[in-house]
């Protein structure tokens, strides 16, 4: 991989196009102080068109922009590029799509439509002295020679990037690397890896693109964004981190809270199996794992809570085991009888089957009384 990869983060333009998804003004402000806070560089703040509280955020987000590159979203719309100029922005996004199926069904022009655009477009913002970013969008159903083709065009006119969207998630990680591949031979732009998560492979096309020789990439906190959202914002930085040694300057123990206040802004639970956030993460309760995890916790952690802000559990369910009883126990300070384990296995099993759930400290504590207490009165 490239030594110089860059980490941009859509939430608050990309993921908030979930549906059922709005933040207000304050929320956003808050969600983009969370990510400049945690050593995120590159942000999309969002779509000036829209006007109304999104410029009013907007512009309380520009006000930090010598500590953050802000990214303003743009139609293919030359007014819509104006108008971001205008707010103070110095980088600027224009989406325009580049496949077939798009260009006919969607904005219903042709391709020498598009090529005349996206130049202009670029030649426009250029002269404003602005980092200029503009897409290929739904390069699943765009043919190869065609994304060199305007690859070739758009950095010609001066564009610094090239969004390679998979607008809909079709790609799996050798066709979009594929992709990358094809505008890197051809072209010196700079391109940015967009995968959607359809089919569960967005992390894994970003992985490749980037593997591919691309150099920026999009993420959102909690995966976000439009039917199956984006690649993850936690899983992009530790993966790289740990497969690749790529540090990105993130500060790994706000992960957790990141994505806590995207959660709640979004008015949704973290999955509790969610990858490196998610609640059941570092929480045990299987009977090999926990006798491997009393032991050395590394035997089925694939990486420290405290590497991510997270915090180690080892919890009492139906598929615990003796030792996890036992020592759970023992660590509230009861001596145990050897004699009376199997019997409480056998209600905590029951127990957890009847709540659905695991079973607390407290409830195992009484649980083992009550049958301590019965087995004495036989006696």
């Amino acid at each position: 991989m490239r030594d110089d990869i860059v980490l941009e983060d859509t939430t608050l333009r990309d993921g908030e196009q979930a549906p059922g998804v709005a933040f207000s003004e304050d929320t956003k402000v808050q969600i983009f102080d969370a990510l400049v806070d945690s050593g995120v560089k590159w942000i999309e703040a969002g779509i000036p068109a829209m006007g109304g509280q999104d410029v009013a955020a907007i512009k309380r987000m520009l006000e930090r922009r010598d500590e953050v590159n802000l990214i303003g979203w743009n139609r293919g719309v030359l007014d819509d590029v104006k108008y971001t100029v205008s707010l103070g922005f110095k980088a600027v996004h224009i989406g325009l799509p580049t496949s077939n199926v798009h260009l006919k069904n969607s904005v219903r022009k042709d391709r020498t439509w598009l090529l005349a655009t996206a130049k202009d477009m670029v030649k426009y913002a250029k002269d404003q002295g602005c980092f200029v970013s503009i897409s290929a969008e739904d390069i699943g159903r765009t043919e190869i020679g065609f994304l060199q083709e305007y690859a070739a065009a758009v950095h010609e006119a001066g564009a610094d990037r090239l969004r390679l969207s998979d607008t809909i998630g079709i790609l799996d990680p050798a066709g979009y690397a594929e992709r990358v591949r094809a505008v890197v031979e051809t072209s010196d732009i700079d391109p940015q890896m967009h995968c959607h998560n359809d089919f569960g492979l967005a992390v894994a096309n970003t992985l490749a693109g980037l593997a591919a020789g691309g150099r920026y990439f999009h993420v959102t906190v909690n995966s976000v964004g439009e039917r199956a959202g984006m690649p993850d914002f936690a899983q992009m930085v530790l993966a790289l981190k740990q497969f690749h040694g790529v540090d990105l300057g993130v500060d790994l123990t706000k992960l957790k809270e990141v994505s806590r206040i995207v959660a709640e802004a979004c008015n949704q639970d973290v999955a509790p199996w969610q990858p490196v956030v998610g609640a059941n993460v570092f929480a045990h309760e299987s009977g090999i794992h926990t006798n491997g995890m009393l032991r050395d916790s590394s035997t089925f952690e694939p990486f420290p809570p405290e590497l991510v802000g997270g915090e180690r559990l080892l919890v009492v369910g139906k598929h615990s085991g003796r030792a996890m009883i036992r020592h759970l126990l023992e660590e509230e300070g009861i001596s145990v009888d050897d004699s009376l384990i199997d019997e409480c296995l056998v209600e905590v099993r029951e127990l957890a089957i009847r709540n659905r759930s695991t079973v607390s400290t407290p409830d195992l504590v009484d649980l083992y009384k009550r049958i301590s207490a019965s087995a004495s009165v036989g006696v």
